[in-house]
């Protein structure tokens, strides 16, 4: 059985929505990051960052919400949260998954902190391009690639209700607070809000 290593209140919220999202057993470890728990030697192999989420399955361990919801979307085919091998929207899904931490919370971080930055020397590059082409995608919908829901929107949607909802970083726009409301109907997403609150 998987562990999952977590904390209340915390980006954690995504590593427990996808949890719950595969229907599949698991343990939740508690980690209270109020408390340094994530600096303690015997969390630090789990994650030497000292942050959380992290996994542990059998002998893999891992952290990094993206890489954790890639990696349990695979080995859960069943729950359908990754398109398979060979599917030609796995390019897209692949790009939105690793979107949201390379470019999504960077530019929250950009714009909540209001730090000026070249965007040539940024990895991101502009704040306003990153959430232009999030808001030109959601238009779509009603998921990052379509009809599909994937591990993809689970990144995405826990990251975008942190940083437009929860802590009012970013400035809300219609197709944000569509894509929120839609997650938020999930029954996975609520029970792990229930969770997450402590």
């Amino acid at each position: 059985m998987m562990q999952l290593f977590w904390s209340p209140r915390s980006r954690s919220f995504s590593a427990l929505w996808l949890m719950e999202e595969t229907g599949q057993p698991y343990e939740r470890v508690l980690t209270d990051i109020s408390t340094g728990a994530q600096k303690t030697p015997e969390y630090l192999p789990s994650n030497p960052m000292a942050k959380v989420p992290a996994l542990r399955d059998g002998d893999a361990t891992l952290a990094e919400a993206a890489a954790i919801c890639a990696y349990v979307a695979e080995r859960y085919p069943e729950a359908k949260l990754a398109p398979p091998l060979g599917d030609p929207l796995r390019a897209k899904y692949l790009y939105w998954l690793f979107f949201a931490p390379s470019c999504i919370e960077p530019a929250m971080m950009q714009i909540a902190t209001k730090i000026e930055i070249n965007p040539v020397a940024a990895g991101w590059g502009e704040a306003q391009r990153v959430f232009d082409v999030l808001d030109a995608a959601l238009e779509k919908g009603p998921w990052i690639l379509g009809d599909s829901f994937s591990a993809a929107d689970i990144i995405i949607g826990s990251g975008l209700n942190f940083a437009v909802r929860l802590f009012k970083m970013v400035p809300a726009r219609p197709s944000f607070d569509r894509y929120i409301d839609r997650c938020a109907a999930r029954p996975a997403f609520q029970r792990a809000t229930v969770m997450a609150a402590g």
